[in-house]
């Protein structure tokens, strides 16, 4: 199993003139260190709205640098998201491919369509019309990528014949990847041939076996895939902090540990409380009226370090304890974790010290 460094880039108040700053210094010192220290890639989030929780709304001018700083790790988008009029599909091709080019072709190519309503109410989409678009700019971005001349006259987006500039390096282009909650929407990323990122946050490893299960029908059923060949690794994203001693590790990642998930439940069942007030039914949004349910019985605001530590629902601890929950993850079919390494409000130099003894420690001991 392979390890990556994720990103959501939190500013937790006080908001101060320097806290924005600081916060994107410290992910790009951090992310020079997790190259020399042997993580397979970096990633971060695109999110639009989010307080606190994610200031990551223009991850690709990030991703510049970091192909600047580094030499080893990937870089992916975690995820770009693909509905209109977020990114236009033109724009996105573009867009990954001059990064490909600038990266020597080290580019994760990740997808999805968002699932808040700060988010999707902000732009102005209809949660029913999320889904088609993503699949159509899927299809678009990946006949620019793959023809010299190309056109498309889809329901949502048009483009009369026109070659589009540049084409990425990586042959026939990046490996694709689509991000999903839902048991069935593994199902669907398997049946399109690409990579699957999952989510396991606030949940032990084991909970995420039947949905790679359903991740390996999919691509058992795989006919016709979406890129022009099948991305297979099954991905997930969970909370790491690594320190000296159990101890240790438990009192610096608490306050984040804790935090994250009750905002991110927060945020997910505000899109099925609109959804519900202005009377559509949920559709394929089934995983908000889950995350609703749950606010309204009080889960999140119940949800603790201690259910979360003695799970294993994130990983923290000594170099020994976090390996035993990253070999639970392996053992479910998890072939790259993504390392959620500040949730919330986790100082740097403790995030520093955690990237060290996981590349020290951690890595060596499942990338083998």
């Amino acid at each position: 199993m392979k390890f990556a460094m994720f990103y959501e880039i939190p500013v937790a108040k006080p908001w101060t003139p320097q806290k924005e700053y600081e916060a994107y210094k410290n992910t790009i010192e951090q992310v020079k260190l997790g190259d020399r220290m042997g993580f397979h890639s970096f990633w971060t989030v695109e999110h639009h709205f989010l307080d606190e929780y994610s200031h990551c709304s223009n991850p690709e001018v990030l991703y510049g640098h970091v192909a600047a700083v580094t030499k080893n790790m990937r870089i992916g988008y975690g995820v770009r998201l693909l509905p209109k009029p977020y990114n236009h599909p033109i724009r996105t091709a573009e867009s990954v491919a001059v990064l490909d080019l600038v990266s020597d072709g080290r580019v994760e190519f990740g997808t999805g369509r968002s699932s808040t309503r700060a988010e999707i109410e902000g732009f102005g989409l209809d949660p029913h019309e999320t889904r088609g678009m993503w699949d159509e700019a899927l299809q678009h971005i990946v006949g620019i990528w793959t023809n010299d001349e190309y056109s498309f006259d889809g329901k949502y987006w048009q483009m009369p014949p026109r070659r589009v500039h540049p084409k990425p390096l990586q042959q026939p282009h990046p490996p694709i990847w689509g991000a999903t909650s839902s048991v069935d929407g593994h199902y669907e990323m398997g049946k399109r041939g690409i990579g699957l990122l999952s989510f396991t946050v606030g949940n032990p490893p084991e909970n995420l076996e039947e949905r790679i299960v359903n991740y390996r029908r999919g691509l058992a059923d795989c006919t016709e895939p979406v890129g022009k060949f099948v991305n297979s690794t099954a991905a997930t994203f969970t909370m790491v902090h690594c320190s000296d001693t159990n101890e240790k590790a438990r009192a610096e990642a608490e306050e984040s540990f804790v935090w994250y998930p009750r905002a991110a439940g927060h945020h997910i069942a505000s899109l099925a409380e609109w959804m519900e007030q202005r009377g559509q039914d949920l559709g394929n949004y089934g995983y908000a009226g889950e995350a609703r349910k749950g606010e309204q019985a009080g889960y999140f605001d119940h949800l603790n370090m201690d259910y979360l530590y003695d799970s294993g629902a994130g990983v923290v601890g000594d170099p020994d304890r976090c390996i035993e929950i990253c070999k639970r993850y392996e053992a479910v079919g998890c072939e790259l974790l993504f390392c959620l390494l500040n949730p919330y409000n986790i100082p740097h130099e403790q995030v520093m010290h955690s990237i060290e003894l996981l590349g020290t420690h951690v890595i060596p001991e499942l990338d083998k």
